[in-house]
């Protein structure tokens, strides 16, 4: 009987370990999303930034600073680093945010 009473027990600690290890990798799933998230509405802030520019300015601007400086674009430069190109002032730039760190 002890022995069934040893095997229950390491079985029951099993498995808590098991629904443990489950909880912590859905929540650090869950992280990276909320990441990505915050990326592309950092990106969907810098191209409605540059739009609106377009609209009353009738020109792309040449760089995010001057969206920073002139349409208010706000964004954690220590998080997210943002490439943002013109091949002129009528075509769109291309617009690409990279997350430089992780909030773990």
């Amino acid at each position: 009987m002890k022995r069934f009473d040893k095997l229950t027990l390491w079985i029951t600690l099993l498995s808590l370990l098991a629904v443990l290890a489950a909880g912590v990798f859905s929540l650090r799933g869950a992280d990276g999303q909320a990441a990505e998230a915050q990326r592309l509405r950092v990106e969907q802030a810098v191209r409605r930034a540059a739009v609106q520019c377009y609209a009353l300015e009738g020109a792309y601007p040449p760089a995010v600073a001057y969206l920073q400086e002139h349409y208010g674009l706000h964004y954690d430069e220590t998080r997210f680093a943002v490439y943002y190109k013109t091949d002129g002032s009528n075509l769109a730039p291309v617009v690409i945010v990279i997350q430089m760190t992780e909030d773990r």
